[in-house]
């Protein structure tokens, strides 16, 4: 986020790239179903495809956006009173559901070189990825990476439970209400980091406003003078033209991909928690940056950025490199104070106000309790956990050892996850409120994943007891039936 103040007579005014993208399109044998609906009045044109994720606008409305073929949004209601539409699918979901795979287990196992191997068998017979493969049999973490060197086995295990769809397009778990892991955002970790590649790139993306909308922005705020209550609009519609459309930039992994539209969801929810427009509902309250900024000590070139890491110090490896265990809650939001020239350059400070690494301390201390009130941070956690086991999967050469080409998983001609519109650019979009005779107008953020970063010596955990390489040893495959790659 990037924040400037102009004084007015009581009031303040909020502008912020706010953006989310479509988490379903049609094509995708991978990709979960949903429906679109119609559009509403911010500003896109075109056709738009696909339900994207939730906001809470300034009035309270929820509310979705939706993607058009140019990558620009527009936004949809989803209303459910009473959660009854919501009660009506989970108990759709419930009948539908096989028994033994809707069963909670604190960690079920899956045998991603088996998981192929059925992939390619239903291919093969002109069948689709089952719902049981395409959702992992229910995985709503990642906890464990395991090899077996004498069958070649690369495990994946974690805690499971039934799930379905909820209005938003997510797949939640039926108990817990957070989203499972796809078989799509699997492929995107296992293809970055791949058996072909010899380092896997940093992922992330970020939504920035660009020089020449920053240059007229400041020259905008020059211009005011003398303002009153009464000219919020001008200042508002002012900042919104000035600044004009954000670029959204997608790094490591294909922009058309659900697992970066989670990165670029997540990015934007967090812009709006950080500028007060959606309240997180966690015990005791969550104050913003804006609660928490004095907008007398900030100047109109002060720029207060934002971004998501992953917690590094997060895995626990056995001795022998068999095992590793994926700890903690994985994600942390930090942040560093940027300047804004007359020109429109960013120039970074290294450092961060009190109010945004109170902000970004809060966010991060309370990140448990959000993910599990809404998804999209859940989601984020989960990209985290399949870029760290992809990135071991290939530090460690499993896939040379197991002789393992993914020549299903690495095909996107055979399992095509590139069928989403890739987000482009978004208005900026302002807003108002009350506080201190001050106008503040946040923009940017971003997300930032360096899964080597976990695996470095300095970063590994201390496996006390080998509790790790146990679990690996009590985990057994030899009861496995043909064609069976998950089990508890």
């Amino acid at each position: 986020m990037s924040l400037s103040s102009i004084r007015l007579a009581g009031r303040y005014a909020l502008a912020s790239a706010v953006f989310c993208v479509a988490l379903w399109q049609g094509g995708n044998l991978l990709a979960q179903g949903g429906s679109s609906g119609s559009s509403g009045s911010s500003g896109s044109s075109g056709s738009s495809n696909g339900i994207a994720g939730i906001l809470i606008d300034p009035q309270g409305l929820l509310s979705g956006l939706e993607v058009d073929g140019d990558g620009r949004v527009s936004k949809v209601i989803h209303a459910d009173p009473g959660a009854r539409l919501t009660r009506q699918r989970l108990a759709a979901a419930k009948r539908a559901l096989n028994a033994d795979l809707a069963k909670p287990n604190a960690l079920r196992k899956i045998s991603l070189t088996r998981l192929e191997a059925a992939v390619r068998d239903a291919l093969d017979h002109n069948r689709r990825p089952s719902d049981e493969m395409r959702f992992l049999a229910g995985l709503t973490r990642i906890r464990y990476v395991f090899f077996y060197p004498d069958s070649g086995d690369i495990v994946i295990a974690g805690p499971v439970e039934g799930w379905f769809q909820d209005l938003a397009g997510h797949m939640i778990g039926m108990q817990s209400g957070r989203p499972v892991l796809e078989l799509q955002d699997l492929l995107v970790a296992l293809r970055t980091y791949g058996p072909d590649k010899s380092e896997g790139p940093v992922i992330g993306c970020s939504i920035d406003p660009t020089k020449e909308g920053l240059a007229r922005m400041q020259q905008f705020l020059k211009q005011l003078g003398g303002v009153t209550p009464d000219d919020a609009d001008y200042i508002v519609d002012g900042l919104r033209n000035s600044m004009g459309l954000q670029k959204v930039r997608v790094l490591g992994v294909p922009p058309d991909t659900h697992f970066a539209q989670v990165l670029v969801e997540a990015d934007y929810r967090m812009k709006l928690i950080g500028i007060g427009l959606e309240r997180p509902q966690v015990r005791g309250g969550f104050s913003s940056f804006v609660d928490r900024a004095n907008p007398a000590t900030i100047s109109r070139s002060a720029l207060q950025r934002w971004y998501f890491v992953p917690d590094y110090e997060c895995v626990r490896m056995s001795d022998d490199h068999l095992a590793i265990e994926l700890v903690g809650d994985g994600v942390k939001l930090v942040g560093e104070d940027e300047v804004v020239q007359a020109d429109g350059r960013r120039v970074g400070r290294g450092n961060s106000s009190r109010a945004s690494q109170a902000f970004t301390k809060s966010f991060t201390q309370k990140y448990p309790e959000i993910a599990r009130k809404t998804p999209i941070y859940a989601q984020l956690r989960t990209m985290v956990e399949m870029a760290i086991a992809a990135a071991h999967i290939q530090r460690e050469d499993f896939y040379g050892k197991a002789n393992w080409q993914m020549e299903t998983f690495g095909d996107e001609e055979l399992l095509p996850v590139q069928t989403y519109r890739a987000p482009v650019e978004v208005e900026t979009v302002v807003t108002s409120v009350w506080k201190n005779n001050q106008l503040l107008t946040p923009v940017g953020g971003g997300v930032h994943i360096e899964p080597r970063t976990a695996l470095e010596p300095a970063n590994l955990l201390e496996d006390k007891g080998s509790q790790v390489g146990q679990v690996r040893e009590a985990t057994q495959l030899d009861h496995l039936k043909p064609g069976q790659w998950w089990w508890d």
